[in-house]
């Protein structure tokens, strides 16, 4: 039988969560200053977040799965030595080859931030599984929110590479901490390691309901990177022209999808996962809507970015608590075929916003993301009813033993 964690230790997957991400995001507005140091061109420089961006993804492919196999005290701690290790060769790359290694080893031993969700889920008290897995998405929110002015800040005033040496003691003291407090107890899996990659792809046929999570988290961070990515490039050019300093400060704006996390769990636990995603998904139309509206009105604007984050963070909050309930015992496996989709459809999103503003405008653009919140809200109900005409898969009593 799983033990629940112990007091505290959702809070400290929570804060691992925020600092380990973190790191995929803080170097961003010092890249200028890194290429000057390195005597690079900034179009160099600029394929740092890129590598990032390919090592979490490898991570969640490769690294989540462990969660289904080794001791969380001994896994979270292995992997955030792993990133100071990592964070450490970044501090002393002598030049930008290493710098990329080094980013894209930071990227998937950031992916702990995941395997904490997973975690958080698997081991939380009986009906309390989405409030733990919500309190830590709170964490990732904030750290990936937080992360860009942590690090502009911090670079400013030690430098970029003492900023990197930082982190990288910040995830030392996580993973002291992971050491001494997170369970011992080591999961029971039928399986090894390599037979459980193998069986990563049928997941998807065999979890109707992963698929439709798939989906639905797919559309509506396709139209997260769609709105954010096309928001930069709007401000920074006239009639706005603001600065990166200016621009930054609207993903304060995302606070209230930070503050509104720890009740979404509470929601998703009294109610049902699907109800909370439907709520969120019509928040973050809403809240697009308003952005639909143009960007001349500083206040509308921060208000629609508001809702809009609400929204997506919630709606990803609930859609993570479903996915672990489908079978605890299999989460870290599960999380990683839906993160990797996640992710690749997300990345979508990235690369079509330039060529969509271009084409569309900023409203035709927004309009491209409500018609994806909206699709998604319209198949949540969808996957509710079908949910329950199916027979459950890998969930009850002789699932967890």
């Amino acid at each position: 039988m799983t033990r629940p964690l112990a007091r505290g230790g959702t809070l400290l997957l929570a804060s691992i969560a925020a600092t380990a991400i973190a790191n995929n995001y803080a170097i961003q507005p010092a890249l200028s200053a890194v290429a000057a140091d390195l005597g690079v061109p900034l179009s160099m420089i600029g394929l740092v977040p890129t590598a990032a961006l390919i090592g979490c993804m490898t991570g969640f492919a490769l690294l989540l799965p462990l969660t289904d196999h080794l001791a969380p005290n001994r896994l979270v701690t292995a992997q955030l030595t792993a990133l100071a290790a990592a964070l450490a060769l970044g501090a002393a790359a002598p030049g930008a080859v290493v710098l990329l290694v080094a980013y894209v080893l930071i990227g998937a031993a950031a992916s702990v931030a995941a395997q904490a969700s997973s975690i958080a889920g698997r081991y939380a008290p009986p009906g309390r599984r989405g409030t733990g897995v919500a309190t830590v998405a709170a964490g990732m929110s904030a750290g990936i929110l937080l992360s860009r002015l942590a690090g502009g800040t911090l670079a400013d005033a030690l430098g970029w590479r003492r900023m990197l040496l930082v982190f990288a003691a910040l995830a030392l003291l996580g993973a002291i901490a992971a050491a001494t407090l997170l369970p011992r107890q080591q999961p029971h899996s039928r399986r090894g390691y390599r037979a459980t990659l193998a069986s990563l792809p049928p997941l998807l046929r065999h979890h109707p309901q992963l698929r439709r999570a798939v989906t639905t988290g797919g559309l509506w961070y396709f139209a997260f990177n769609l709105i954010w990515v096309a928001l930069a490039l709007t401000l920074a050019q006239p009639p706005h022209s603001l600065g990166p300093t200016a621009i930054g400060l609207y993903s304060l704006a995302g606070l209230l999808g930070f503050a509104a996390l720890p009740l979404t769990g509470r929601l998703a636990d009294r109610y049902t996962p699907h109800t909370v995603i439907t709520a969120g998904m019509l928040t973050a139309a809403v809240g697009t809507a308003l952005l639909a509206t143009g960007l001349n009105n500083p206040p509308t604007t921060a208000l629609g970015l508001a809702l809009f984050d609400a929204g997506c963070f919630v709606a990803q909050a609930a859609n993570q608590s479903r996915i672990i309930a489908l079978n605890p015992q299999r989460s870290g496996s599960l999380s990683s075929v839906y993160l990797v989709l996640y992710f690749t459809i997300g990345a979508i999103g990235t690369a079509v916003a330039a060529p969509l503003l271009n084409t569309l405008g900023w409203q035709g653009t927004a309009f491209a993301a409500l018609a994806a919140l909206l699709l998604a809200a319209a198949l949540v109900p969808i996957g509710n009813r079908q949910t329950r005409r199916e027979p459950a898969r890998g969930t009850g009593p002789a699932s967890e033993r």
